[in-house]
């Protein structure tokens, strides 16, 4: 699409809100920008707080690229879906496959994860996304399903049920070595994640993003300003399957082993629960969903191993009654909070 056109779109997305918004303009500020860093400075404390329990930092750290790469559709596409693990365990097994037969390096397996992811995303949007609610949402699940069988039946290559073992990544830049303690895992993760949220940022914020969500509230608007609501979506959902592809790899590389599961329609159910928990259309609701999630889980888990399912279930249904918008928008309403109280304080 040419200049003229993504000009034209993001003039015309803007417009109906200047007159709207404009009184409540000035006092509101986009602090938004700060996620990743706030994201990079906590995980830094986390690693020397919780030495011990790097693995399962690790763990929410790719989960929350992969969670925030399905808030790119969900969130700011409006495409429900229930068949991204399909793109997660597709960069997983790709990266886990060229891990034992062809390159080690870390930050190569990355990229062949989040290409495979990229291209499996590409060709099932292209194919799938002309349909609409739950049509599309059974068409996911079925994506999902056949991703599922091809890696079990692929024995020679996935390792079928038994996984896919012997994934030994080379030092990272040459110099920082996977120790069994799992500090370069953990903190090549971290990393990760960041780069990811700064990268998806500028996506969602850029006038391809802005015509995403013209698409999401409106797509005959966008279709009447010459673009093409489809494309755009396809394109998004791509994009999407980079990131999710790049966290299946992180997980492949930091965690040694890739399994069906990563392709299960539960992960993909999982990932959703977690955007929901946290906050759709925020991308950082899906590290906070996904930190409150996991770390719930694993405490629970541990205290009762036999009814920790039960207090799972009345956590998620206690913040999607008292807080619909996800925890995120909790400090969001306090934030607002606090500026109306302090805007009506005599100077």
């Amino acid at each position: 699409m040419s200049a003229t056109i993504t000009d034209g779109l993001s003039k015309g997305l803007t417009a109906p809100m200047t007159r709207d918004t404009t009184a409540l303009a000035a006092p509101r500020r986009d602090f938004g920008w700060l996620a990743a860093p706030i994201t990079g400075a906590l995980g830094l404390a986390a690693f020397w707080l919780f030495p011990e329990d790097l693995g399962l930092m690790t763990r929410i750290a790719a989960t929350a690229l992969y969670v925030l790469s399905l808030d790119l559709v969900l969130g700011y596409c409006g495409i429900a879906t229930l068949g991204h693990a399909a793109m997660f365990g597709t960069g997983a097994y790709a990266a886990g496959i060229a891990a034992v037969h062809l390159v080690n390096d870390p930050l190569v397996l990355l990229l062949i994860g989040g290409v495979a992811g990229g291209v499996m995303a590409l060709v099932t949007g292209a194919l799938i996304l002309h349909a609409r609610g739950l049509t599309l949402l059974m068409l996911t699940i079925a994506v999902t399903q056949i991703v599922q069988e091809v890696a079990n039946k692929a024995r020679d290559w996935t390792g079928g049920s038994d996984g896919l073992s012997g994934i030994d990544p080379a030092p990272l830049l040459g110099l920082f070595r996977f120790d069994m303690f799992g500090r370069t895992s953990y903190l090549f993760a971290v990393a990760v994640l960041v780069v990811g949220m700064v990268a998806a940022r500028r996506i969602v914020r850029s006038p391809f993003g802005l015509a995403c969500r013209g698409v999401k509230e409106d797509p005959l608007r966008i279709s009447a300003l010459g673009g093409s609501p489809r494309a755009y979506l396809v394109t998004m959902y791509a994009v999407a399957g980079i990131f999710a592809g790049a966290a299946g790899a992180l997980t492949a590389v930091s965690s040694g082993i890739v399994g069906l599961d990563s392709v299960s329609f539960s992960w993909s159910a999982e990932a959703l629960v977690m955007l929901v928990l946290g906050g759709t259309g925020r991308l950082y609701g899906a590290v906070i969903g996904t930190v409150a999630f996991m770390t719930v889980h694993h405490i629970l888990a541990a205290t009762d191993p036999f009814h920790w399912m039960l207090f799972i279930g009345l956590f998620l249904m206690g913040i999607v009654l008292f807080l619909p918008g996800g925890i995120a928008s909790g400090g969001e309403r306090l934030r607002a909070l606090l500026t109306r109280k302090g805007e009506g304080e005599p100077a």
